[in-house]
């Protein structure tokens, strides 16, 4: 064997692999730069969008974009999120609202899967406290605890709890930025002079007679007159509920 022209041989390949490599990194970073750019024509363009229609927002969106996708449940049939029932142990809801970690003890009370939950402070008002079950850090917007107060107490609740089953059979999916969500209502829906108040990512779906039920990620974004838009965090289809639907739902379930 010739080693002196297989070696020439192997440096001549490492090189052109070197070349190659280097080109798909540069390519890479360009695609990345060039999308950067993108992104940051979106924002101002709805900036602009925004100042024009002179809609104001509460606080900075969100910059999270991360990758997820659909999930499947079945409703626990043991709670009853129809029902309110009476704590044996009232509790200062101060004691939940202040914890720091979840870590921190719990108050002293009988609502199971208490952990499960993190308050949702736009939903919640007045002698009614809202906290939604969480997934994965996410909140489930349709799976709600429902705390009551009375004399400066919880006295008592509603509860709906589920069992997630899987994250679904497609592949994991990078959201929609939140400035695209909310770009697309400012455009589309939202009356000049409205305040944003919250945007904020989690599950959401349309609940069927099913045992078997689906929600998908999306951008809960909420309006000062107390009307919700979700925005579907992959293909930007808009789902509205005003105020008036909302308080219509829950007096049907007490």
């Amino acid at each position: 064997m010739n080693w002196g022209r297989a070696k020439t041989i192997l440096i001549l390949s490492f090189f052109f692999l070197n070349v190659v490599l280097g080109y798909l990194v540069w390519t890479g970073k360009a695609k990345q730069t060039e999308l950067a750019t993108d992104m940051t024509g979106v924002l101002e363009e709805t900036n602009k969008l925004l100042k024009g229609k002179s809609i104001q927002l509460s606080h900075e969106l969100p910059k999270e974009a991360p990758k997820l996708k659909e999930i499947t449940f079945k409703f626990v049939e043991s709670y009853q999120p129809n029902v309110i029932l009476k704590l044996q142990y009232p509790f200062k809801i101060a004691s939940l609202l202040n914890r720091i970690s979840p870590k921190d003890d719990l108050p002293k009370t009988d609502i199971p899967k208490l952990d499960a939950y993190k308050h949702d402070p736009i939903l919640s008002k007045k002698g009614m406290y809202v906290l939604n079950q969480m997934y994965n850090d996410y909140p489930m917007f349709d799976v709600q605890l429902k705390l009551y107060e009375t004399d400066a107490q919880i006295t008592s609740y509603r509860q709906a709890y589920v069992e997630v089953e899987s994250g679904g059979e497609d592949k994991e999916q990078k959201v929609i930025p939140a400035y695209i969500a909310v770009r697309s209502l400012v455009e589309k829906f939202l009356l000049d002079g409205s305040v944003i108040t919250d945007v904020r990512l989690g599950y959401h779906g349309q609940l069927f007679d099913s045992q078997t039920q689906y929600m998908v990620p999306n951008w809960r974004v909420t309006i000062n007159n107390g009307d919700i838009y979700y925005v579907h965090a992959f293909n930007g289809a808009v789902e509205m509920q005003t105020a008036s639907t909302e308080d219509a739902a829950a007096d049907t379930k007490k």
